[in-house]
């Protein structure tokens, strides 16, 4: 009756992303959902805004201390969030007060 195999939903996900004609400003979209999960409450709280301007990600926070925390992690997050989309959206991390 069907002659194709099921397919995984993240494998096909993967294949609409490839051809999907918004994909960047969808995969900018995801990073800023999952901050939360991927820096945590704490971070979360301290955060007053995140927005891209092309490739960088700027996020303000509420104090110099947390600048200074996420200015020492910048990398680290950026590279959780990129996995986690499974693409490279973030390329630099401005952080603001």
């Amino acid at each position: 009756m069907f002659r194709r195999k099921p397919r995984q939903m993240d494998e096909l996900l993967r294949e609409f992303l490839k051809r999907f004609p918004q994909k960047e400003q969808m995969q900018r979209g995801m990073v800023l959902h999952l901050w939360p999960s991927v820096v945590g409450s704490r971070i979360n709280n301290a955060t007053d805004s995140l927005k891209f301007s092309g490739d960088t990600l700027i996020v303000t926070v509420r104090s110099e201390a947390w600048r200074y925390e996420l200015h020492a992690n910048r990398y680290s997050i950026a590279k959780k969030l990129n996995s986690r989309v499974k693409a490279e959206v973030i390329k630099k991390i401005i952080i603001r007060t």
